[in-house]
């Protein structure tokens, strides 16, 4: 019995498994707040006239920002720690998505409400961009490496959860109430949200629930327990001055992480698994509306079916994940073999433009985005190889290269609607996505091991 076992067995507490939880329960209000415009998107574009493009573009503009925003962000987390940053970042973005409600008493024009829609969702996507690199950062502070595929997997399958939960609440809201009212409820729910997580959230040496069973037991996993401690000695006592710019971001980290070709395929992968998850949170609903003739009711009900399949698939790619691991695999294999098997059956999708029978479209998009759920197992590859001194950095990268498909995902999906008419190229284009992750990971990634940084 090696000495982590031993740990494992003895009597501990169980505070890591809140922590998921709460990480679990705001990357769902998270989620929630980028699909708002996808469920109100219908109502909301009729009463201001907007296209299929304008919609795309305003879909588009949460992403500029959070991408901008990443490395900042990631730079924040490291400096200041997980706990404040995230909390902060919880309640802004929950003010600017409430604010968004008040768009149709704010603007006379469709101009100015493109104009006003756009620039809110900027500033969401800004406030949201700490988030998960967060996560990584807390999964890898908190998790043994044996754990680890799991916990990421709980707290990304969310995203999925997110649609289950709030998509049919949020679309009778719309019924019943009007698309506003869909921006106030969860500008409220996530305000709670923020208070909530003060109350549960800390650092394991600082968490007051934590035993010293559980401490050692997941420092001895390869936890990185003393993150946010480094944190605190570098911000206190003098020298703020010296420590803030020691602190900083150093260019030559970010080209380190950039040059490396393990990573490189990583971001790669990444960047076409996040183009699936923002057709689902954009497009997706309105798929549902405009091609295959649901109401906007039925549509939100509808759609937390694929999405509780996403979660499902989810939660088993974590735990097959680890299970591999458990039975001695190497970590390379035990985290490529659910992305590779997850993607490629996500490409079913395609299916669905050869297809009329409504029933039939949900089937295979539920088992799609099973296999989407299945392979979403970047963060925790992100905690298994990001330096452990810019955890928090290296996580913000991943999502930069990430999350530029919530950019060019909605815009270029807008643009194939507008021109042809019809759904059938976005499922191609968005299919291919899947199968270039594939690619990526067999061919470009090699075996997954945490990167070393050279000092200068």
């Amino acid at each position: 019995m090696n000495v982590v076992t031993a740990v494992a067995d003895s009597k501990m507490s169980r505070t890591r498994y809140a922590i998921v939880a709460m990480l679990f329960l705001v990357t769902a209000v998270n989620y929630a707040d980028r699909a708002t415009l996808s469920i109100a998107g219908t109502a909301l574009s009729r009463d201001f006239g907007f296209d299929s493009v304008t919609m795309g573009y305003i879909f588009s503009a949460f992403g500029w920002s959070y991408v901008i925003g990443q490395l900042p962000g990631g730079w924040l987390l490291d400096r200041f720690g997980s706990k404040t940053v995230y909390a902060a970042s919880i309640f802004i973005w929950s003010v600017f998505t409430f604010l968004q409600g008040g768009v149709s008493f704010l603007t006379a024009t469709a101009t100015t409400a493109v104009v006003v829609l756009f620039s809110l969702r900027l500033l969401v996507g800004f406030s949201e961009a700490p988030s998960f690199p967060a996560n990584g950062r807390i999964v890898a502070a908190w998790f043994p490496a044996n754990e680890r595929g799991t916990a990421s997997a709980v707290f990304n399958s969310a995203q999925y959860f997110a649609t289950v939960l709030f998509a049919p609440v949020m679309a009778w809201i719309t019924h019943t109430y009007g698309w506003p009212y869909v921006f106030y409820f969860m500008g409220v729910v996530g305000v709670l949200a923020s208070v909530i997580w003060c109350k549960v959230v800390y650092s394991p040496k600082d968490h007051p629930h934590i035993n010293r069973s559980e401490l050692d037991y997941i420092e001895q996993g390869g936890a990185l327990v003393d993150m946010d401690q480094a944190k605190a000695a570098r911000t206190g006592g003098a020298g703020t001055a010296a420590n803030a710019r020691a602190a900083a971001p150093k260019l030559s980290y970010i080209k380190q992480l950039l040059g490396n070709r393990m990573l490189l395929g990583i971001y790669i992968a990444q960047y076409c698994i996040t183009t699936l998850t923002y057709f689902f949170l954009t497009w997706f609903p309105v798929y549902l509306v405009k091609e295959r003739g649901f109401s906007i009711l039925n549509a939100g009900f509808v759609a937390a079916i694929p999405a509780i399949c996403g979660f499902v698939g989810g939660v088993l790619g974590g735990l097959i994940s680890d299970y591999l691991l458990r039975k001695g695999h190497s970590l390379t294999f035990a985290r490529k073999m659910p992305i590779v098997l997850g993607m490629l059956l996500s490409t079913s999708m395609i299916a669905c433009n050869y297809v009329s029978s409504a029933s039939v479209v949900v089937a295979v998009m539920a088992f799609a985005f099973f296999g989407k759920g299945l392979g979403a197992l970047g963060w925790a590859v992100v905690s298994d190889t990001s330096p452990k001194e810019i955890a928090g950095l290296s996580g913000a990268l991943f999502n930069t290269f990430g999350n530029v498909a919530a950019i060019t995902t909605p815009i270029v999906i807008g643009y194939l609607v507008k021109g042809t008419g019809s759904f059938n190229a976005a499922l191609v284009f968005v299919a291919a996505n899947a199968l270039v992750a594939v690619l990526s990971y067999l061919f470009l990634v090699g075996e997954i091991r945490r990167v070393e940084l050279t000092k200068d």
